[in-house]
């Protein structure tokens, strides 16, 4: 049962979230948590919070208008690479019992926060590449992602990014908008897959929903505009302190 306090709360992460998420790749740390935090278990939280996350597609879209002119090729170009893998993703959750997502789901969490913490060198990383060898970088690495997206989600966004940074655009705020918009078609298909064989909390879903559609609006200006530093170093100790956290409760 949601009650008004877990409303607020479901809200209220869901706009921080999408904030944060489309502004550089860190939504599932701070909404995941909120559902779980409400007593939603695991695994039925990862599937109702990547429900929610379709929300922040339309948001983020209206809000990086800017940088996605004359993108619309190289995003359908790609859109398939990522509805497959996100596809993928679901059909292998829902083949894993509760209590072995129970016990993957800290590692999956830590591995995304380590990820979040070495973003900058990543993201450096693509000035220094090199052209030779990348022909396969960005469809394998788009494919594994989107399932690693469908089966987890969190750090996925900081994922996509750093390989488009590496592969397709220099430009932080341009980069970031492709991303939105490649992870958002897989995520509409991942969402479309957990409401028909899914455990969806429906309720939660929509009020969370809610939140990252108006935070993720907003989000690429602050990209534009906001070093995400603070946010993503809050972002990574919350899902290590997570990851601990749950890792002691499922151990």
């Amino acid at each position: 049962m949601i009650t008004t306090l877990n409303a607020i709360l479901l809200i209220g992460a869901g706009v921080i979230a999408g904030v944060m998420g489309s502004a550089g790749g860190i939504t599932s740390l701070i909404s995941y948590p909120a559902l779980l935090a409400i007593g939603i278990p695991p695994l039925p939280a990862n599937v109702t919070n990547a429900v929610a996350l379709a929300a922040a597609f339309p948001g983020s879209a209206l809000g990086s208008r800017l940088e996605l002119k004359g993108q619309g090729p190289w995003l359908r170009r790609w859109a398939l690479t990522a509805v497959l893998g996100g596809v993928v993703g679901v059909a292998l959750l829902l083949i894993t019992p509760d209590r072995v997502f129970n016990r993957i789901v800290p590692f999956l969490l830590a591995a995304a926060a380590l990820v979040l913490l070495a973003q900058p060198r990543i993201s450096r990383w693509h000035k220094s590449r090199l052209q030779r060898g990348t022909k396969y970088m960005l469809p394998v690495g788009l494919f594994v992602v989107c399932i690693y997206g469908g089966y987890f989600g969190a750090g996925s966004g900081i994922m996509v990014l750093a390989l488009l940074l590496l592969t397709v655009d220099q430009e932080f705020a341009r980069a970031n908008a492709l991303k939105n918009m490649i992870l958002g078609v897989a995520t509409v298909a991942v969402a479309a897959g957990y409401l028909l064989f899914g455990p969806v909390y429906v309720a939660a879903a929509l009020l969370l929903g809610v939140g990252l559609l108006v935070g993720s609006f907003f989000g690429p200006s602050v990209a534009r505009r906001v070093a995400g530093n603070a946010m993503r170093v809050f972002a990574a100790l919350l899902g290590l302190g997570l990851a601990a956290w749950l890792w002691v409760a499922h151990g």
